[in-house]
């Protein structure tokens, strides 16, 4: 199963990618599309919505069970995916690429350095018994 190096990773199968300008871009993992099945519907959060970090903000369902997705930290969503609303199954497809959700501007700029308290690679492919 996929489980890239340089993200990070909760243990509710959320992974996280920092890129240069500060924001955060947020998906589902593969594990959690193997575990759910073919994704049938996306709800996103709406842009400029601010959360707080462990916020439920977005929802994948599949023909076996919906589940909510959380923010990492708490911020802005700056940007959201919406071709997923069209193709929710692109999720399925490319978890770490096309099927991102949602970016993220953190709140604080430190944020950034609470992803270190995250999960590598390694410790979620442990939890998650990938």
């Amino acid at each position: 199963m996929e489980i890239p190096q340089p993200l990070k990773y909760t243990a509710s199968h959320e992974w996280i990618a920092a890129a240069p300008d500060g924001t955060l871009t947020v998906g589902i993992t593969a594990v959690a599309t193997d575990q759910l099945g073919e994704l049938v519907y996306v709800e996103l959060p709406e842009v400029g919505k601010v959360l707080n970090a462990g916020d439920p903000c977005a929802v994948v369902e599949s023909t076996k069970a919906a589940s909510d997705v959380y923010a990492p930290v708490a911020g802005e969503i700056v940007e959201v995916n919406s071709a997923l609303s069209e193709q929710p199954g692109t999720v399925n497809e490319g978890p770490y690429d096309k099927g991102w959700l949602f970016r993220l501007k953190p709140a604080d700029p430190g944020a950034l350095d609470a992803l270190d308290t995250l999960l590598d690679a390694a410790a979620y492919r442990a939890s998650a018994g990938a």
